[in-house]
């Protein structure tokens, strides 16, 4: 009993075992499953039937006196009892057949919900049995997915929100220290690296905000008509002083005749800055950032078109992802991720177009409804 006691508890925890609960765990008796109750049931009820219909119809031959028995009982009752026993028998065995073709399925969800209420969200069911079974263990297997792909995420989210946070607070940590032992002087430029450091705990704070706001569905926008032919000129005209010192031009084609949109001007503004300061970290000294606009077929299409050396093909489609940087990526891997989730708030969609060496696309295709 020691030795089995020990080697119990040097088994390593699962991943998906959780926290609070207690680890090896304790055994419980394991009740009855459902199809042996149910079979012991049916099973009774079928010999129990079969028995009453047959001495329905003795009785009801008796009285029509459509045959005569002797009053020696052991010449009918044997027979009687024989085919009583095999008639009972058949019904029992086609009965259980079939419902064990209708409770099996049953149990193995049974057993395969209790474990995935422990936590243990990779287990699924086999999809047989009617139709109706079927259909149950397609749509549990279907969430066990789902709850297992959002459990991955949230640990993904922790691992990452805590290797984006460790890096500032270090430098913080590690400026302040060195002034308080006298390393360092705290001096302007000093205090201002450490500004920058806070203000970029705070953008990472804020970004994070808005993405849980965005993903959980409760992101609020405060809709008005609004021009996106300026809102784009008044976007650019922020970032002209930083594509100046990096020798790129910005560029804009809007008419400014362009029926307005109803959409939240704060939230666009944040889509097109994160579109523009990702394309300005790419694109090359003398090129060009161009931001085109136009509106046909009830729909509003808006380009972010960089001249930067394009995605790789296997990173495309993780662009907007949350965390999700390249190699030579300076970001926090955040803003394209809430660009997208921005946009589909507003009912639109946007895409990345890739033309390696040539610069990558970013379309936003708007209703003129919004």
């Amino acid at each position: 009993m020691r030795t089995l006691h020990s080697s119990r508890s040097s088994r390593q925890r699962p991943r998906w075992w959780p926290e609070n609960e207690p680890w090896p765990p304790v055994r419980r008796m394991r009740h009855h499953s459902v199809s042996r109750r149910i079979g012991c049931l049916f099973s009774l009820f079928s010999l129990f039937s079969v028995a009453l219909l047959a001495g329905a119809i003795l009785l009801v031959s008796r009285w029509l006196g459509l045959s005569n028995f002797p009053f020696n009982p052991g010449q009918w009752l044997i027979p009687i009892g024989v085919g009583v026993f095999l008639f009972g028998g058949l019904v029992v065995g086609l009965g259980g057949l079939g419902m064990r073709r209708l409770v099996v399925p049953l149990d193995d969800l049974l057993n395969a919900a209790e474990r995935v209420g422990q936590g243990d969200y990779s287990v699924r069911v086999a999809e047989k049995g009617p139709r109706e079974v079927r259909s149950l263990a397609r749509a549990f297997n279907t969430m066990a997915s789902r709850l297992h792909i959002t459990d991955e995420q949230r640990r993904e989210l922790l691992a990452d929100v805590t290797h984006e946070l460790r890096t500032p607070l270090t430098v913080v940590q590690g400026n302040l220290e060195g002034m308080l032992d006298g390393v360092y002087l705290a001096d302007d430029a000093n205090l201002r690296s450490l500004l920058e450091e806070t203000n970029i705990l705070a953008r990472l704070v804020e970004d994070l905000r808005t993405l849980a706001l965005a993903e959980s569905g409760t992101l609020k926008l405060k809709k008005e008509p609004t021009d996106l032919s300026m809102l784009i000129r008044d976007t650019l005209a922020a970032f002209q002083s930083q594509a100046d010192s990096a020798g790129v031009t910005l560029t804009v084609e809007a008419a400014n005749d362009l029926p307005w949109l109803d959409l939240d001007p704060g939230r666009m503004r944040q889509v097109l800055s994160n579109l523009v300061a990702n394309a300005l970290r790419y694109a090359p000294s003398g090129s060009e950032i161009r931001v085109r606009y136009r509106q046909e077929d009830k729909q509003a299409q808006l380009d972010v078109q960089d001249s930067g050396p394009g995605i790789p093909p296997d990173e495309l489609p993780h662009v907007f992802e949350r965390f999700y940087k390249s190699t030579d990526s300076g970001g926090m891997g955040l803003g394209l991720a809430i660009a997208r989730h921005l946009v589909e708030a507003h009912g639109g969609t946007i895409t990345a177009e890739n033309a390696p060496g040539q610069g990558t696309t970013m379309r936003i295709t708007l209703p003129q409804g919004v």
